[in-house]
């Protein structure tokens, strides 16, 4: 499963920019923004149409 992460932007909370990453990878980036005080958002990727 592939989730999309989108970092938030501290006065307003309006996503800056989002990235797409599998399950594994999804416990490293909520440390990373933990380690920064980074807001982020995660949600389900939408599957793509191949």
């Amino acid at each position: 499963m592939r989730f999309e992460i989108m970092r938030l932007d501290d006065v307003d909370g309006t996503a800056v920019d989002s990235t797409v990453v599998d399950a594994a990878s999804v416990g490293r980036m909520v440390q990373q923004a933990a380690a920064i005080g980074q807001r982020i958002y995660i949600r389900p990727a939408e599957a793509s149409a191949s």
